[in-house]
């Protein structure tokens, strides 16, 4: 590859800096013509994207409007028409079923190396919540990190950091700080660094915005909590990606009311890896670990060696999780369905208007 201009936003280097690496140079290097960038912000009939000379409007075929591009994509483009060719297959994908009523995936964020959970010192931190956020990061692929604001309001914030370690000892890390304390940033140092993506997710009004300007050097709107409930304000209403100033990127996500989750078997079963190991060992295969007999979880809970309430939140997400990957697949199935017969119809009244008239019958 050429020389490559310096990155904007005081940033020098070439399109490594920006995630790039051979997983994504195996893939691109046949396509004649075309410019690799990284996917910065996705709209309904556009995107932008980011290469080493900045940002660049661009158009998508599409197929890709119904949810195929995400933030952090890595794609090729024809310079000559600013149109996406091709999306590169993701390192990581962070996915959830889309709110309301209609059954289908929304693509929160691709090529995330580490994900950070944030939440606050006070009402807002929801075990339940937490542990959705560490299935989607470990079925994913994805480092994920507990981030904890506002120690300057609690009384004793090492009673939430003693929780959030607990949840799982597959998290990669747990942070407490106070967001609006920019000394404090220096917390993140082993997980940025050039190449490297992270994303934070969680409720509104935590301190996320707080903690991406601090890491990016920019000025964006936050917002704060609200006393009554602990609940904060909407302040990001698009996912981005931003430049981090030592190097790296950041992936901002707007506070998620809900995540619902689909197609995270795996990540459930490893976040909940002690109640996976004990459904083997129960007398029948086919165990409900309600009230059957030889039921090794129903034991553990009887022995004090399982919090009842930790089985209940892992009845309540493999349930969920069910339910929401049979009504997608059944929502795809009955997509694939329409169209086919849309395109059965079409391909009739083409037949019909090029068909040549017939001979009519023969006079005797």
């Amino acid at each position: 590859m050429q020389d490559e201009p310096s990155l904007p936003d005081q940033h020098s280097g070439t399109l490594t800096d920006l995630g790039w690496s051979a997983h994504f140079a195996d893939q691109g290097k046949d396509a004649d013509g075309l410019l690799p960038m990284r996917i910065t912000a996705v709209q309904r009939a556009m995107a932008t994207g980011l290469d080493t000379t900045g940002e660049h409007p661009l158009g998508f075929p599409p197929e890709l409007r119904a949810g195929g591009l995400a933030v952090g994509d890595w794609v090729m483009v024809d310079p000559e028409t600013g149109r996406i060719a091709t999306v590169l297959d993701r390192l990581s994908l962070l996915s959830r079923r889309a709110a309301g009523v209609e059954a289908k995936p929304q693509l929160l964020a691709a090529n995330v190396d580490t994900l950070f959970i944030t939440t606050s010192c006070n009402a807002d931190f929801n075990p339940a919540r937490l542990e959705r956020y560490l299935v989607l990061a470990l079925d994913a692929g994805v480092q994920p990190v507990i981030v904890l604001t506002k120690t300057d309001q609690a009384e004793d914030f090492q009673t939430y950091v003693d929780q959030a370690r607990a949840l799982s000892d597959r998290l990669d890390g747990v942070v407490a700080l106070n967001a609006k304390d920019r000394a404090q940033i220096g917390a993140f140092s082993r997980w940025l660094g050039p190449g490297k993506t992270v994303a934070f997710v969680g409720s509104s009004g935590v301190g996320k915005s707080t903690l991406i300007n601090a890491l990016t050097g920019s000025g964006q709107a936050t917002a704060e909590m609200r006393q009554d409930d602990a609940k904060g304000r909407h302040t990001t209403t698009a996912r981005s990606l931003h430049l981090i100033a030592g190097g790296g990127l950041v992936i901002d996500m707007p506070g998620m009311r809900e995540l619902g989750l689909h197609d995270v078997a795996g990540g459930i079963a490893e976040l909940f890896a002690d109640i996976t190991d004990l459904t083997g060992q129960c007398k029948f295969r086919d165990c409900k670990h309600l009230a059957e007999p030889g039921c090794a979880v129903q034991a553990a809970v009887a022995a004090g060696r399982l919090d009842p309430a930790r089985l209940d939140r892992w009845r309540k997400l493999a349930s969920e999780d069910a339910l929401n990957t049979t009504s997608m697949t059944v929502s795809r199935r009955r997509a694939r369905a329409l169209t086919r017969a849309h395109k059965a119809e079409q391909d009739a009244n083409r037949n019909a208007k090029t068909a040549k008239p017939g001979k009519g019958p023969r006079k005797g």
